[in-house]
């Protein structure tokens, strides 16, 4: 309730409410196109541009960026490339036992990736992919995965493997 001689103001009927949002530094209600109140600003001094505030912030993500992209480079240097041969081929259940031989060439441990295929298809069939183990720097390491991408047909393929 209020005290008999305080009226409190009413908006004028054509008037929006004007819209306000807390202080950046001590929550006081101020107008939406400043950011700091009177006592956290005595001087009045001019607030930071939302432009250079995103500027900031974008900048900071395209570093973020570039450094990660620049560790990455150095965490795969010396990494591949890595040849493979299929050295076996039998049926196994709905698929085919595939063995491969994967020879890193590089100067440092990894992984690859090949892609087995039928090289005498010419369907367009993108043929099925085996991720190898880890093979140490000038090793040649032999293993056997079952692909049912390229069907139960006995018959050549060959692998193709990429380097990171």
């Amino acid at each position: 309730m209020t005290s008999p001689g305080t009226a409190t103001p009413a908006a004028s009927p054509g008037s929006a409410p004007e819209i306000k949002h807390a202080c950046v530094r001590c929550g006081a209600p101020v107008a939406i196109d400043v950011g700091l109140c009177e006592r956290c600003n005595p001087l009045g001094l001019r607030d930071s541009a939302s432009s250079q505030m995103h500027g900031i912030a974008i900048g900071g993500v395209v570093l973020f960026v570039v450094i990660m992209a620049v560790v990455a480079r150095f965490a795969l240097s010396g990494i591949g490339p890595f040849e493979g041969t299929v050295t076996n081929v039998a049926q196994d259940a709905d698929g085919l036992a595939i063995t491969l031989s994967v020879t890193n060439q590089g100067n440092s441990a990894g992984q690859t990736t090949c892609r087995v295929t039928d090289p005498a298809d010419r369907t367009g069939n993108t043929g099925g992919f085996m991720l190898s183990p880890r093979v140490e720097p000038g090793q040649t390491l032999e293993f056997t995965q079952r692909l049912t991408a390229l069907g139960t047909t006995v018959r050549p393929l060959v692998a193709e493997c990429s380097s990171p």
